[in-house]
């Protein structure tokens, strides 16, 4: 428009991204993915009647929702034949990120390594209940059940989240903490280090995608996890190097090979110790942790 005014469907559709990308990636596990359901919910709302819109925000969600629902499908059926161990795509998130409790939870890679553990239809309902606090009845236009159906698939949800997620939320200052010992015990390639700051059952994630090397499988033990660190460093042909982020909220490493990106580390802490590491190496999935990625609960 030749004043630079912003015709009301584009506004409408910019005011509520952030929440609507937010939606789709908790979905999703899928920045990539996300941003395609993006693409489709704006053609259905440009397409749609909206002078019989009553809450645009809603509606909004319930396309987003619907097109996520419909791509999970059949990512589900992708992440069968997945080389390897599969982790949710990695998003640089702004340090207030980490600061918001609730946001940076929801993003957890250990949150959404659970959240793949449910049927698409769970998620889609433990994610927009639980996360995003929408009422029962406009889930169910959204996912397309009764809302009795939505309140049992809900509480179902819930209950196989909650046996399965971390107990104590963690400081972004102890995390913080935890990462610096971390990283030291590796540079230093000292395994005693590595032992002091590693849970007992911590849990090595590595995502290669089958493009880069990665452990096909979880690797599980404080002593496990140490030995595949300890002088891995002096193993690796090239210099690597470290820089403390902010990956789904939670601290974070990026590792440069070189001073090409190779990946991102992400620790989950739990009593002053790491009890998962999370290492996305595999390129495709890369894309978002270079450049902040806006995130909203509202």
């Amino acid at each position: 428009m030749s004043d630079g005014a912003t015709d009301p469907a584009t506004e409408a559709f910019l005011t509520h991204r952030n929440l609507l990308f937010t939606v789709a990636y908790e979905v999703l596990g899928s920045a990539a993915d996300a941003e395609d359901v993006l693409q489709e919910t704006w053609l259905q709302w440009v397409r749609a009647d909206r002078g019989q819109v009553r809450d645009q925000r809603a509606f909004l969600v319930r396309i987003t929702t619907r097109q996520a629902l419909n791509r999970l499908r059949t990512m589900k059926r992708r992440r069968e034949a997945y080389v390897g161990s599969w982790l949710p795509e990695p998003l640089l998130t702004a340090p207030d990120v980490a600061e918001d409790a609730e946001l940076a939870e929801s993003v957890s890679m250990a949150l959404m390594l659970v959240l793949e553990t449910l049927t698409p239809t769970e998620r889609a309902v433990f994610v927009l209940r639980e996360i995003f606090d929408i009422d029962y009845d406009e889930i169910a236009r959204a996912v397309d059940k009764s809302p009795a159906a939505v309140r049992q698939i809900a509480h179902r949800a819930r209950r196989h989240v909650d046996a399965r997620r971390p107990r104590r939320a963690v400081s972004s200052n102890e995390s913080r903490a935890v990462l610096e010992s971390f990283r030291c015990a590796v540079e230093t390639e000292d395994p005693q280090a590595l032992l002091e700051v590693l849970a007992p059952d911590v849990v090595l994630m590595s995502d290669g995608g089958g493009i880069k090397h990665a452990a096909l499988r979880p690797v599980t033990g404080a002593e496990r996890v140490a030995r595949m660190f300890a002088g891995g460093i002096g193993k690796v042909e090239g210099t690597i190097t470290t820089e403390p982020t902010v990956i789904n909220g939670r601290s974070a490493l990026l590792v440069r090979l070189d001073g090409e990106i190779d990946g991102v580390m992400v620790i989950s802490v739990e009593n002053a110790r790491i009890t998962g590491l999370y290492y996305v190496r595999n390129p495709e999935k890369l894309s978002h942790v270079t450049s902040v990625t806006p995130l909203t609960l509202r």
